[in-house]
């Protein structure tokens, strides 16, 4: 008989292998498209939103349970996880068996795609809703799941940079005003950029692993040094893009909180050339400042856009 300690532990176990810490970037990134809409003029629909969140958490969490089942042995051949990569180490350590989060990540794949039907047939009716959803719910299985899995041919980081900052924010957005707008992609662009280089912190450590078991990352392909230099040209890209959202409508206020990142994102650059990512003692505060930035730059702008008059 499994006692109550036992289940606690193993409930623990379950949840943490959902990595629920990566959860706050699609709450945020979901309030952000909310916050847009209400400064174009959209009244807020709770109920819209509250169904557009579930289909985005559902979908993470899928996403979640898919890599740990499919990256399981990558994981296992990392000499060198961190906090924030590696995997969340509960299949690694055998406290969960594999098939828990193979079985998981289906269940709650065909979750979000019933919540896809229901909002597009129900909700906010159209095919626009349902691809909408259907097509980030796609991209994320595919991400470390074969034959596609995107991560081993050097996509995984682009993906990602579509699914949390761009789908997370334009179901937050269309689905409150049922339209797309250039605003969309002005705010959104920058900070696809600061994901795409997230990944590629977090992926440094992951690279001895990844390589062993053919998992080709862009730092796999790239290797350490031409993959820090990538990041000092997307960081560089990311905030050069200020001044051109600056003179297309973006608010100023908007504006102001992007800028607040910088000084971390000038911390990182001069850690990239120093060649930080080569100190592994560095590896876990390199990947949090990373992390970091893209949610805090997406928080300010969530504030941002909230504090804003709605346009007239």
């Amino acid at each position: 008989m499994i006692g109550v300690g036992s289940a606690r532990r193993a409930i623990l176990d379950f949840a943490r292998l959902g990595r629920p810490e990566f959860l706050v970037g699609g709450f945020v990134m979901h309030g952000l498209g909310i916050a847009m809409a209400r400064y174009v003029g959209a009244p807020l629909d709770l109920r819209v939103a509250l169904w557009g969140q579930l289909a985005i958490t559902t979908t993470q969490l899928m996403t979640h349970y898919c890599n740990e089942y499919f990256d399981l042995a990558a994981d296992q051949a990392n000499p060198t996880p961190t906090r924030w990569a590696g995997g969340s180490r509960i299949l690694v350590e055998g406290r969960v068996a594999p098939r828990v989060a193979l079985a998981s990540a289906l269940v709650l794949g065909a979750i979000s795609f019933a919540i896809a039907l229901g909002v597009a047939t129900l909700v906010r009716p159209g095919p626009l809703t349902f691809v909408m959803f259907v097509a980030p719910l796609f991209l994320a299985w595919s991400y470390s799941a074969p034959p596609i899995a995107l991560h081993s041919r050097g996509l995984g980081e682009m993906t990602t940079a579509l699914l949390v900052p761009g789908a997370a924010t334009l179901i937050g957005f269309v689905l409150q005003t049922g339209r797309l707008e250039p605003l969309l992609l002005l705010v959104v662009l920058p900070l696809a950029l600061l994901q795409f280089g997230m990944l590629l912190l977090i992926e440094v450590p992951d690279r001895i692993g990844d390589e062993l078991v053919g998992k080709s990352t862009l730092v796999v392909r790239l290797g350490p040094a031409r993959s820090a230099r990538l990041y000092l040209t997307v960081l560089a890209m990311a905030y050069g893009l200020l001044l051109p959202a600056a003179t297309s409508g973006v608010p100023p206020l908007v504006i102001a909180a992007n800028a607040l990142g910088l000084p971390i994102a000038a911390w990182l650059g001069w850690q990239m050339t120093r060649d930080a990512w080569a100190d592994p003692c560095r590896w876990n505060l390199l990947s949090f400042a990373g992390i970091a930035l893209l949610v805090g730059t997406a928080a300010a702008d969530l504030i941002a856009f909230t504090l804003t008059p709605p346009l007239q």
